[in-house]
């Protein structure tokens, strides 16, 4: 029986050609120095909209629109910045911070997850413990995600090339961690899967 759709409601991917121009590895982490500081800043916003959230859930079963939005803008912007770090595309990303669900599409790396009205009351009391097997997971995926970033940097020196095998492995990952980070921050109530798939 075969299933129609995304696993889950948060989604990210890179529609990006192998082909990588082979001196890219060794500047484009430099020229994305700029959007990492920016994605690190955003990104203490959001724990702050976190707990915000927290309450908001609690009290009226739902995360504000605009804090919503808010947090998938730094997803797909810190999306957008650690792909291009990583030279898993060459398109230099913009200071972009359009507060929009769905991604525009104007550039290889997309992130959107729709807003949802309600959610579960009670469950940010225990998504936390929910998570668990996640991180651990997680964990190790990152572990060898960046040992597969070191392999391509030299694939792509010498080739010209980022194997796809590889790079669908790490976008693979940054999926998982933000169906994870979706769930986690309250934005929506479908566990996630255990998967590196769409």
């Amino acid at each position: 029986m075969s299933v129609s759709g995304p696993l889950h409601p948060a989604m990210l991917d890179l529609d990006a050609p192998e082909k990588i121009a082979r001196w890219r590895p060794l500047v484009q982490w430099i020229l994305a120095i700029p959007h990492l500081i920016v994605a690190s800043i955003l990104g203490y916003v959001v724990y702050v909209i976190w707990i915000i959230s927290f309450f908001a859930v609690l009290f009226v079963r739902h995360v504000p629109e605009g804090l919503h939005n808010f947090q998938v803008m730094v997803q797909r912007y810190s999306w957008r910045a650690y792909s291009y770090a990583a030279f898993m595309h060459d398109k230099y990303p913009p200071f972009d911070f359009s507060m929009r669900a769905d991604d525009p599409g104007d550039m290889p790396p997309t992130a959107s997850l729709l807003h949802e009205k309600q959610l579960n009351r009670w469950l940010p009391l225990i998504k936390w413990l929910l998570i668990i097997p996640h991180l651990i997971v997680l964990m190790v995926l990152w572990l060898v995600g960046f040992i597969v970033i070191v392999i391509a940097f030299f694939a792509v020196l010498i080739t010209g090339r980022f194997p796809s095998g590889m790079r669908d492995f790490l976008v693979g990952i940054a999926r998982w961690g933000w169906r994870v980070t979706s769930y986690t921050y309250f934005l929506e109530d479908k566990y996630p899967p255990f998967s590196l798939s769409r």
